[in-house]
């Protein structure tokens, strides 16, 4: 599994709201997010908060779905709630990195956690 993103870190404030670039952005938070879900989702199957998070900013980056701050905030926060709620640090980290993926809506910098949380969870899976 590979987390990247844009090769040139990039202050948010040179990130347009709702540009090409800020679209990006989510997309591959959303990707990566994606990639370590299934650690979460195979020690809570029944608790899709996660992936609803990562779906929704994925349809957002693809100007598939309009969303707006309460339903990322909600979204957002219920990932962050699944995660408290896991019992493994891999499970924990993937809804982390679900939450803070669609995050990236409010905030583009908070694309920039999804590697971070990417990373922590493959790392726990192998412990």
């Amino acid at each position: 599994m590979k987390a990247t993103l844009p090769s040139k870190p990039t202050r948010h404030r040179k990130v347009a709201r709702n540009s090409l670039k800020h679209r990006l952005w989510a997309i591959e938070a959303a990707r990566q997010a994606k990639q370590v879900l299934p650690f979460f989702e195979r020690e809570r199957p029944d608790d899709n908060r996660p992936r609803q998070a990562i779906e929704a900013i994925a349809a957002w980056g693809r100007k598939k779905r309009e969303l707006g701050m309460a339903a990322v905030r909600k979204l957002s926060l219920d990932s962050h709630a699944a995660a408290r709620a896991a019992r493994t640090d891999a499970a924990r980290f993937a809804a982390r990195a679900a939450g803070q993926a669609v995050a990236t809506w409010h905030a583009p910098t908070h694309a920039i956690a999804v590697p971070y949380y990417f990373r922590k969870a493959v790392t726990a899976s192998k412990i």
